[in-house]
């Protein structure tokens, strides 16, 4: 990434990369799991979840396609090979996911003795909300709100 006044600019390589992402999400199997993540995924606790998507069966696939999706491009983001700034102005599935499944983790990170389990979504989620409390007050409130119910 370029930089310009102290601050990392957008290179091609980080557009490049949001359109691969972005190419990726319109696969067949990914854009089934991500629709049925959006309307059927509002667990707030850990047997819910475990009601909702039994191992082995297509809903846990879908959890685990969408969530691992999300936390592989968040990686991206946590290791600084993604500009953040420009991904957060169209990246806002990934705080979407964030907000469904924020409830859960420390329960699933204890149940499944993986500390480090979904922690690049949660690390790159609250630095996207600390960025869209800091350019649009009020916003993220307003989106977490209409997310969660």
């Amino acid at each position: 990434m370029a930089m310009m006044s102290g601050v990392a600019r957008a290179t091609y390589d980080d557009v490049n990369l949001i359109l691969r992402l972005y190419e990726m999400r319109r696969e067949d199997r990914l854009r089934e799991a991500r629709k049925w993540f959006t309307g059927s995924f509002k667990v707030k606790t850990l047997d819910e979840f475990q009601a909702l998507c039994p191992p082995g069966s297509e809903s846990n696939a879908s959890y685990r396609m969408v969530t691992t999706y999300w936390e592989m491009v968040a990686s991206f983001l946590t290791s600084g090979v993604l500009n953040n700034e420009l991904f957060y102005q169209s990246g806002r599935e990934l705080l979407f996911v964030w907000e469904r499944v924020r409830d859960i983790v420390p329960a699933v990170r204890e149940k499944f003795g993986h500390p480090r389990e979904l922690r690049n979504l949660e690390e790159a989620a609250t630095a996207y909300i600390s960025w869209w409390n800091h350019t649009a007050p009020g916003a993220y409130d307003a989106f977490s709100k209409r997310v969660r119910g």
